[in-house]
């Protein structure tokens, strides 16, 4: 228990360092945005201004997320953590559609750009992201992976621009800027699109997207002294806590101890295919009887 806990502290201390390092450039890549007159630096600092504030986001809700259960919510605070994921893409929606309007102006009145400039902040975002990705990708928890992948795909976005401004320096085309920035945005807009998908279907208590259900449903089968099973119903707290129910009916001969055995057994299995809490109802067999055995584990 320990353990866990000291690894989810390390968890919060990476994203913490992330999220100042992603705060800082975007202030600066706005600044410098502003000074290139540049509209692919100004779109990146959009985007790294909402991972700056996905971070924030997500530092803050998990510490909500770690509170326990209560009576106002029965299943814990886990679920607060897709507040951070809507509120983050509904602000880089807004803000991918102004610079595509900003983009699209100078598509058709070209503006020169401060290549010189841009070539700078290029290589001081590469490696300032460089550096989050570095940290971040330090811890081993899902999260961490998941926010490492993100930071990855912000020094991409900067090695593109670098390479527009090297093009820059030596060939006057300053309509570059513009489709550059136009295709950071439809990357951002593309991740949006996946990551409101994915919160969506946690929303709507979908089946997890690394659990099959078949492959479940035939290892409860399997299980000695298991009959039958129905009502399985699969789906996830945040995207990585998943939850399960289900009803088995087992030999009606089972002494007490047999099922305890039973139990433990279908957890084990179950934890080993990434299910983390589990209600199993355990019918002996015996429903048009009378007499069954019912029992409900949490």
């Amino acid at each position: 228990m320990h353990k866990h806990s000291h690894s989810r502290g390390h968890s919060g201390s990476n994203i913490k360092v992330a999220f100042f390092l992603n705060l800082f450039f975007s202030v600066v890549e706005i600044v410098g945005g502003i000074f290139t007159n540049s509209v692919a630096i100004l779109s990146d600092a959009l985007h790294d201004l909402g991972d700056s504030f996905s971070l924030a986001l997500a530092w803050y809700f998990q510490k909500i997320s770690e509170k326990k259960r209560d009576a106002k919510y029965s299943y814990g605070y886990k679920r607060f953590s897709l507040l951070g994921a809507l509120i983050n893409s509904l602000i880089l929606l807004s803000g991918s559609f102004f610079v595509i309007s900003e983009s699209v102006k100078r598509l058709i009145e070209p503006q020169p750009s401060h290549a010189k400039g841009m070539l700078f902040l290029a290589v001081f975002g590469i490696v300032i992201n460089g550096l989050a990705v570095w940290k971040i990708r330090k811890g081993k928890s899902l999260n961490e992976r998941a926010v490492g992948l993100h930071l990855l795909e912000d020094v991409l976005g900067w090695i593109a621009v670098l390479i527009g401004s090297i093009v820059m320096m030596f060939w006057n085309v300053p309509v570059l800027d513009p489709i550059l920035s136009l295709a950071i945005v439809c990357f951002i807009l593309f991740n949006i699109y996946r990551n409101l998908r994915n919160t969506m279907r946690v929303i709507l208590q979908g089946t997890p997207d690394n659990i099959n259900m078949a492959e479940i449903e035939n290892s409860i089968d399997a299980t000695e002294n298991v009959e039958s099973l129905h009502d399985l119903h699969i789906w996830t707290m945040d995207g990585e806590y998943n939850i399960l129910s289900v009803h088995i009916v087992v030999k009606p001969d089972l002494s007490k101890s047999d099922i305890m055995a039973l139990k433990e057994s279908i957890r084990t299995t179950l934890k080993n295919i990434n299910i983390q809490h589990t209600t199993l109802e355990i019918d002996q067999g015996c429903e048009h009887a009378g007499n069954c055995d019912l029992d409900v584990e949490r």
